[in-house]
């Protein structure tokens, strides 16, 4: 399933950057977990997880965002904007790209 996420990351990427979003980092990883992209938005720094769900079985690629997955971000953000002190005082938020459906007609939602 990592091929498809790749896939899909890519995508989001290219459209955040025709929406004038900046890449920063790709796949930050850390012991408490990975944040696909850090992008930058005008000032501030936008914290983006991907997903992706061919089915809605077990809900949709959007409720794969758990809390717990909420709070790996969390901490993961903090320990980037630690390695990163030049963007420690920008406004940050969290992006949620998700897609669901089969790959070559999967429904985009951008929160």
């Amino acid at each position: 399933m990592r091929a498809a996420g790749d896939v899909f990351e890519q995508r989001a990427l290219d459209e955040l950057e025709r929406a004038g979003l900046k890449l920063l980092a790709r796949n930050y990883a850390t012991r408490h977990g990975e944040i696909d992209l850090v992008m930058r938005d005008g000032d501030s720094v936008v914290f983006v997880e991907v997903r992706y769900r061919v089915r809605a079985g077990h809900g949709d690629a959007l409720a794969s965002v758990t809390r717990a997955k909420q709070d790996k971000l969390i901490r993961t953000a903090s320990l980037w904007l630690a390695a990163h002190p030049q963007h420690a005082r920008r406004a940050c938020r969290f992006d949620v790209v998700s897609y669901d459906g089969p790959a070559g007609d999967a429904h985009v939602q951008w929160l």
